[in-house]
């Protein structure tokens, strides 16, 4: 397998090609966006002018798309990857995405004799352009097998966590309790300076303890506390993973009230942090109700 396609060419995508480049690999890239692909070219990256002219001529299609319905629509739309794949093609979906989709699309290129992992990410635009990422795997052995030596160029880490579908249900969970972890963060935060503690040096402290976590380590030294808040992933992309963790523990009939309450929280904050601001910007959320 040495041909990759890249669908999706934005923060993650992109850095994902690039990755696949450096690591060997015949990259060929597609954006609907006019234009994205080609900006690639200089780097290597192949530009391909439809889904089907990417589809026929890769080994291996990686998806990095924003939600399960444009999956959807790529994969098993008019002139999707479904018409125009051939036998022994296999997708690989990073997307955060609804594991029920996940499961239909992937019985659909079955059909077609075209293999399907669900291999969702985290370690945001820089993880994707420094092959850094994480990435929990759904999908059947041989499949996850095959395409092994594609996701070692780009990602640090990876875990097959079941079949498909398994993926994304880990990758929601993950995600819920990021989210989670920012609005407790910022609770512990506001508690501090209103006892008279310097924020800093109380997530010095809490890293060094058992409060840590990924709120403490990672965002507010990277993103908060030098007001940048520029993670590259917007109020609008974890408002949607939020929202497929309340289905997800709706459908189960989860007993989750932390969790339940966190997603009410993302939810209600909708009318003051707009869509496109980073998602870091939470923590200056405040629960009117």
């Amino acid at each position: 397998m040495k041909t990759v396609g890249v669908i999706g060419l934005g923060n993650m995508g992109r850095g994902m090609a690039l990755s696949l480049k450096r690591g060997g690999f015949n990259v060929l890239g597609f954006d609907a966006a006019p234009g994205v692909a080609d900006k690639l070219q200089e780097e290597g990256v192949q530009a391909r002018v439809s889904i089907a002219d990417i589809t026929r001529d890769a080994d291996v299609l990686i998806l990095s798309l924003p939600t399960s319905d444009i999956v959807e629509q790529v994969v098993l739309g008019e002139g999707g990857v479904a018409a125009s794949a051939k036998p022994g093609l296999i997708v690989v979906d990073t997307t955060t995405a609804e594991p029920a989709s996940t499961r239909k699309v992937a019985a659909a290129l079955a059909a077609r004799e075209v293999g399907f992992v669900d291999g969702p990410v985290s370690g945001g635009p820089k993880g994707a352009a420094t092959a850094t990422m994480t990435m929990v795997l759904g999908g059947s052995d041989a499949d996850v097998a095959a395409v092994e030596p594609i996701l070692a160029v780009m990602s640090a880490k990876r875990v097959h966590v079941g079949p498909v579908g398994a993926g994304h249900v880990t990758k929601i969970i993950n995600n819920m309790l990021t989210g989670v972890h920012l609005l407790a963060a910022s609770e512990a935060v506001r508690a501090a300076e209103a006892n008279g503690v310097d924020p800093h040096k109380l997530v010095e402290a809490l890293n060094g303890g058992s409060g840590k976590n990924s709120a403490t380590l990672t965002n507010y030294p990277t993103w908060i506390f030098n007001g940048k808040f520029d993670s590259g992933f917007t109020m609008k992309l974890m408002r949607k993973d939020v929202r497929l963790a309340m289905a997800l523990l709706e459908s189960a009939k989860a007993t989750a009230p932390i969790a339940k309450e966190a997603g009410r929280l993302w939810a209600a904050s909708t009318d003051s942090i707009g869509d496109a601001e980073d998602f870091n910007r939470i923590v200056q959320f405040i629960d009117k109700q």
